[in-house]
């Protein structure tokens, strides 16, 4: 099996050095033969070539690697291989969440694969898990720490009481996070995943704009210093849920207690739960990110092509509507002013600190009264209790 990568970072010299590199008895009769890159980066490798047509018209290559991100040039590179009847294997979650539909159209009409494993959960079989339980089960909610950027800092804030700041530029530093961090401190990584996790655990297609997503980036060394005093830690946790014929979903910092596995979520890994009917809950642990891991899961991706492995075909046909009147949740506000409204069921003043707890509350109530409060105070800690 001939393969090409399109993108040669981080995660695709990771699925380089995997296939030609290390080579288990499954991966004897790959190779990967074409790497699209930069023209600036043409003399690295012989195989390198700067035309997706270099790739995409040539008969001899099977499996299409996408390791780039973003959504564009992804999304024309991956539709252009597609239509060329080439499988299609990516990491980038970006282009999945916002094109799904598309590329499993394409790979449907074209009888290929487009397969996207290492989207979510680097390099947890996350998607995988969901489809065989699904074989038998019907999904009903997930749960977790999707982005191991954001555990690293919450991580290193709680064991080695550093600010916000401090941990954030250590993430940096590590490369866990970018220069530009934004896409995983205010919930886009998380989201984009949610979308990817709904349309596999509910056949769902929902966007990133339908759900509530609050920042990590006002979690203060205060806030973490108060909930260590109620035996607490907060996370940054995507999930979704159905019931009733509808569905909610969420990405933000959440209060959970200081014994739960959540909590005890070390350095930049990831836990990702799910709930099913006969299963009950099942928990996913391992590195979300990062080179190989996250290349392991590609290779997986391609070694289930190479030998017609399947769990199931995703199909995005269930016509769920949002609901911010689903059911209720309590929710940990911090402030500089105090609030009474009826929602309200506690408040604690701690040095100029207000946390406010609130009643158990409908979505819709509690987005309203969480923008009241961020007009007010744009640097609120806005967190939902577990």
């Amino acid at each position: 099996m001939k393969l090409a990568i399109l993108g040669f970072g981080t995660i695709g010299g990771g699925v380089y050095e995997i296939v030609n590199e290390r080579k288990s008895p499954a991966l004897m009769d790959c190779e990967v033969v074409k790497i699209l890159d930069l023209p600036q980066n043409k003399d690295k490798l012989d195989i390198i070539v700067c035309d997706i047509k270099d790739i995409s018209e040539d008969e001899t290559i099977d499996v299409v690697v996408e390791t780039m991100g973003g959504i564009h040039p992804a999304y024309e590179f991956i539709m252009d291989c597609l239509a060329h009847k080439k499988h299609v294997v990516t990491a980038n979650k970006a282009v999945v969440a916002a094109h799904m539909e598309d590329f499993l159209q394409a790979a449907k009409e074209n009888g290929v694969k487009f397969l996207f494993e290492a989207s979510t959960g680097g390099g947890i079989p996350w998607l995988e898990s969901i489809k065989k339980a699904r074989r038998i089960d019907e999904i009903q909610s997930f749960y977790g720490i999707f982005n191991g950027t954001t555990n690293y800092i919450l991580d290193s804030m709680n064991k080695e009481n550093k600010s916000f700041e401090e941990a954030l530029k250590n993430a940096q530093a590590l490369g866990y996070a970018e220069r530009n961090p934004s896409a995983d401190i205010d919930g886009y990584d998380v989201s984009n995943k949610v979308v990817i996790s709904s349309a596999l655990s509910f056949d769902l297609r929902i966007g990133v704009k339908d759900f509530p997503c609050y920042t990590m980036s006002t979690i203060s060394f205060d806030d973490i210093q108060f909930l260590k005093s109620k035996g607490q830690m907060i996370k940054y946790i995507g999930e979704a849920s159905v019931k009733d014929g509808a569905y909610e979903a969420f990405v933000m910092p959440n209060v959970v207690s200081a014994t739960s596995l959540e909590a005890n979520v070390p350095s930049n890994f990831n836990l990702i739960s799910l709930y099913g009917e006969t299963i009950g809950e099942l928990k996913f642990y391992g590195q979300g990110a990062g080179k190989l891991p996250t290349a392991n899961a590609i290779v997986e991706d391609v070694l289930d092509i190479k030998e017609g492995i399947s769990f199931g075909e995703v199909s995005l046909k269930k016509e769920i509507a949002y609901s911010d009147t689903l059911q209720g949740h309590t929710y940990l506000i911090r402030t500089n002013k105090m609030y009474d409204e009826d929602i309200v069921d506690c408040v604690e003043h701690v040095g100029a600190n207000y946390y406010v707890s609130t009643k158990s509350i409908t979505t819709k109530d509690f987005v309203a009264f969480a923008s009241k409060v961020l007009a007010d105070d744009p640097q609120a800690m806005i967190a939902k209790y577990k």
